[in-house]
């Protein structure tokens, strides 16, 4: 009989693209995915995975196992989703996924008070950016994702996946004290064009939103320095190394040294959305958790 088990590690491989990657996305070690995909391919007699270059991926016996065990995982999500209705309690182990500021502004905050409230709900939560949580909601690697879609920035999100709302969040210029705009109220992208950023890295949603906010100005964004966390944005800004664009949700307490200035036209505004598998919709777990988020 396959492997379940197995079989969410062949298909966490297919997704991330490497061994190392499906490991790290699972909790587990790349020594042990690698087992469960051996056993797997003993299981079905027939090679599973195949080298190309440094990654690996699926043969066709491989693709064909992947596919319809996918619907087959559904289908048991679907089973555990209504027994839980059935029994309508709050019960169970859920992943989430949520990346670092809603971590930190809205996960944190909320779980404790849930889990408090529901003995039998069980949570592991994980960091990754919302494109990550996407795939990894979407390819049943984790239940529910918390993601962000900035202004116009569209994020593709598949058909079997349900998008709650959950809240809006704003970003300031962040600018050091003494600056030529510290004491403006509001800002516009023609006040910026001639100024130095610090930026989250290229390719990230934010990215994406600074650039967005250029339109129309026949310039694009300067930037002087690179971070991932905004919490280092807010560090380099302090030090007078540029300015920063920092969404208010999960963002430190400002020190003197800085300071937050609205921007407007356009005002850069994300909407939260909490993600999950529309054959867990009926989860009273699930609606807790999306409920406990709001």
């Amino acid at each position: 009989m396959i492997d379940l088990a197995a079989l969410l590690s062949l298909r966490a491989v297919d997704t991330h693209g490497s061994v190392v990657a499906a490991a790290d996305a699972l909790g587990y070690t790349p020594s042990a995915v690698s087992q469960q995909v051996k056993r797997l391919e003993r299981q079905a007699g027939v090679p599973l995975l195949e080298r190309v270059g440094r990654g690996v991926m699926l043969t066709g016996p491989g693709r064909h196992l992947v596919e319809a065990g996918g619907r087959l995982l559904t289908d048991l999500e679907g089973l555990e989703s209504s027994l839980h209705r059935d029994a309508d309690r709050v019960a169970g182990h859920l992943r989430v996924a949520a990346f670092s500021t809603a971590m930190r502004g809205r996960v944190a905050p909320s779980v404790r008070a849930l889990l408090d409230a529901h003995p039998d709900l069980g949570l592991t939560l994980a960091e990754h950016e919302p494109w990550e949580t996407i795939d990894l909601v979407a390819s049943g690697q984790v239940d529910l994702g918390v993601v962000h879609s900035w202004g116009d920035v569209p994020l593709e999100i598949p058909d079997h996946v349900v998008a709650s709302a959950v809240g809006r969040d704003v970003a300031d210029v962040i600018v050091p004290a003494g600056h030529r705009l510290a004491d403006r109220a509001r800002v516009s992208p023609r006040d910026l064009v001639d100024e130095a950023w610090i930026a989250t890295p290229d390719g990230t949603i934010c990215r994406q939103w600074l650039r967005r906010m250029y339109d129309g100005t026949g310039r694009l964004p300067r930037i002087a320095h690179v971070a991932a966390e905004f919490d280092s944005h807010l560090a380099l800004v302090a030090a007078g190394l540029g300015i920063a664009l920092v969404p208010r949700l999960g963002r430190s307490p400002l020190g003197a040294d800085v300071v937050a200035v609205a921007a407007h036209r356009p005002t850069p505004t994300r909407e939260l959305m909490v993600l999950h598998r529309a054959s867990m919709s009926d989860s009273p777990a699930v609606r807790a958790v999306v409920a406990a988020l709001s």
